[in-house]
């Protein structure tokens, strides 16, 4: 064992030098013949150091009774001694001094010696205030030497009688070559990912027979040439479904590139009108290939729920989104909007009554959505309540219209009033919303026997949860657009009235900006069924007046619009006005129609939160924006509510999440 003794054990290094330097000045002293101050000298250097001897004889009385008194509690086959303790062993003084030490702690530093250093000098890596801190139990990791330790141990007190003497034991396990194993493990385990075509027969549709095998060689080409850069196995499963295993550790790759496979297979031009676009969902960070498995179906999901064309990883505990540049494509087929309408059908006829209920402040599509299913579940002869809260001037004149119609005496209620109509036989039906917390009543989800939920916006890693239907649709323009759809399918008898027409005809109205943005086919096809049913487009757009103080509001809150960079801009709103959430859009919307604007967003206090509101022409995602404060939406339409903020740190976080998604984008 390496001898645990030096000259001045019990005094600092410092100490020790001065010691020295005293015997030095005592000889010196004699020499120029002054021998009473070189007595005096030599007294005070034997009395120092018998005082150091002393010092160190206590510490090496402490240590021998601490051994001692664990040695009681061994067998005798491990009595000799702590010296031949399997495990590196150091003792140190509170202050972080070395005390004693056995061989195997010796090795670790190859022999040098230790005694009387601070351990924090000689291991960089160790904090010893967290050593200290840790009074119920050390236990922390430190490098050394290129190899990794596991530090164990306690405070103790070597003499009880002693109240304010301690010792700090540790112990010290080499872990380098398990945590190389470990890392190891972790960097080749199986992730696994499904690539899936998003819209195959629209594409095929457009493609000329003859072009077809071409246009398919040429995705399936794109998709092999990027999976055999970084290494994985590839398996075409379906037409239009891929599935890829590859080890972790080139998930970093993946995300390096900005799976950069998005854009080669859109830019595929093989004769086909219609770019081709896929979807990639990654499971990763499960226990097991069937929690990766599940994750990646998960994570697809969740890519098609958001308008595809995009990358989402999803492990045990978040999703990560990549992509999402393109507009959501508009199906062409309508055999789900079909199959959906059969199944609603098939649980309204089984459920005791129906209550339908869109998100907080409900708008003119969630409360138009709403008024639509309320038609189709009264002719299956079923009692319905659509729950409406709190809501603006343009929903009240939608409302008003209403309130004296016999078949609507009873329909609308609080959610308070909600929450004692529901239970098991009902069937709860969610409009223009997927997210539990944005609900008027998220406590009528756990009452509800069945949920169904309807929802045209991209889908947020928030999703209401054990639906027994879901109809997400993000290619739609409303939720309105959704549900006149399903009425076609769902009962082709009855007619709905010509305030009910409107009323849906208006939430596509306000969605699509009055059929600018987000507009397809099916749009107006949406459009033109409820025109048959006898819509007023003139009484449509007199729901949506307001009166001139509005209009001044929504001026000024234009008049104080900013560019924070290039074709954004923001604009403030700190009064409190009426209506505050439509002419806080309505000034976002107002925004775009000046030159060299290509997003806009508008900040206004509403009571305890910040609401922003952000509108965009298509070249800024202002999803992609707002969802990193807590927010969604579409590409083009999106927005947020900021809590326990002011107007100067909301301004300041938009701003912040602006200019990292151009960075972002310009990388």
């Amino acid at each position: 064992m390496k001898k645990s003794v030096s000259f001045f054990p019990a005094a600092s290094r410092l100490s020790s030098v001065a010691i020295w330097f005293l015997l030095l000045c005592a000889a010196a002293t004699f020499a120029v013949g002054e021998i009473w101050l070189g007595v005096a000298e030599m007294l005070l250097f034997l009395l120092l150091l018998s005082l150091s001897l002393s010092l160190k004889k206590r510490r090496d009385s402490d240590i021998r009774e601490y051994v001692q008194r664990i040695n009681a509690h061994l067998d005798s086959a491990t009595k000799d001694t702590l010296a031949n303790f399997p495990f590196p062993m150091v003792v140190a003084h509170l202050d972080g001094k070395v005390s004693w030490y056995n061989r195997g702690f010796a090795d670790i530093v190859g022999g040098e010696s230790l005694f009387e250093r601070y351990l924090n000098e000689v291991f960089e890596d160790l904090s010893w205030s967290d050593v200290l801190r840790m009074q119920e139990g050390i236990s922390l990791s430190v490098a050394f030497c290129g190899r990794r330790y596991s530090v164990m141990g306690s405070i103790i007190k070597p003499d009880p009688k002693r109240e304010k003497e301690y010792l700090v034991l540790l112990y010290w396990l080499d872990v380098t070559e398990y945590q190389s194993l470990r890392a190891r493990y972790a960097e080749e385990k199986t992730d696994l990912c499904i690539i899936m075509i998003d819209n195959y027969d629209d594409v095929m549709q457009a493609t000329e027979d003859s072009r077809k095998p071409q246009l398919i060689s040429s995705i399936d080409k794109r998709i092999n040439d990027w999976v055999s850069e970084v290494g994985g196995v590839i398996k075409k499963t379906e037409r239009d479904r891929y599935l890829l295993l590859f080890e972790h550790q080139r998930l970093e790759e993946f995300i390096a590139r900005k799976f950069d496979v998005l854009d080669k297979v859109r830019e595929i031009d093989a004769g086909n009108k219609t770019p081709a676009t896929i979807s990639i969902g990654i499971g990763t960070g499960g226990d097991s290939i069937a929690d990766n498995d599940s994750y990646s179906r998960m994570a697809l999901d969740m890519a098609l729920g958001r308008g595809g064309d995009q990358a989402v990883i999803k492990d045990e505990s978040q999703f990560s989104f990549y992509g999402g540049k393109t507009k959501e494509h508009e199906k062409s087929t309508r055999v789900k909007s079909r199959v959906v309408a059969y199944a609603l059908r098939q649980l309204i006829e089984s459920a005791g009554k129906v209550v339908i209920m869109g998100h907080h402040h409900p708008d003119v599509d969630s409360m138009g959505a709403a008024i639509g299913l309320s038609h189709a579940v009264r002719n299956r002869g079923k009692h319905v309540y659509i729950v409406c809260g709190e809501h603006n001037l343009t929903v009240e004149n939608m409302l008003s219209q209403f309130y004296a119609e016999p078949d609507y005496e009873t329909v609308f209620v609080t959610p308070e009033e909600a929450e004692a109509l529901v239970d098991q036989s009902t069937t709860l039906v969610v409009v223009d919303t997927h997210r539990p917390s944005l609900t008027e009543n998220p406590n009528l989800l756990k009452k509800a026997g069945e949920l169904v939920v309807i929802d045209h916006h991209r889908r947020s890693t928030e999703f209401i949860e054990n639906c027994s239907l879901v109809y997400h649709e993000p290619y739609a323009s409303s939720s309105c657009e959704l549900v006149s759809e399903l009425l076609q399918y769902m009962d082709n008898k009855a007619m709905l009235t010509k305030k009910e027409a409107e009323a849906l005809y208006a939430g596509i109205c306000m969605d699509t900006k009055n059929f600018i943005f987000k507009t397809g086919v099916r749009t107006f096809d949406a459009a033109g069924f409820l025109r048959k049913h006898g819509v007023d487009t003139v009484a449509v757009k007199q729901m949506f007046q307001y009166d001139l103080e509005h209009y001044s509001s929504r001026a000024q809150i234009v008049k104080s619009a900013e560019f924070v960079a290039d074709a954004v801009a923001i604009a403030i709103c700190e009064e409190q006005i009426d209506d505050l959430e439509v002419i806080v859009s309505q000034a976002a919307d107002e925004l775009l129609n000046i030159a060299g604007i290509s997003a806009s967003f508008v900040l206004a206090v509403y009571g305890d939160e910040i609401l922003i509101s952000g509108r965009s022409l298509g070249e800024i995602n202002v999803q992609v924006i707002l969802e990193k404060l807590g927010g969604g939406g579409h590409m083009t339409v999106a927005g947020a509510q900021l809590h326990g903020v002011d107007m100067a740190k909301a301004r300041h976080m938009l701003v912040a999440e602006i200019e990292s998604y151009l960075r972002q984008e310009a990388q």
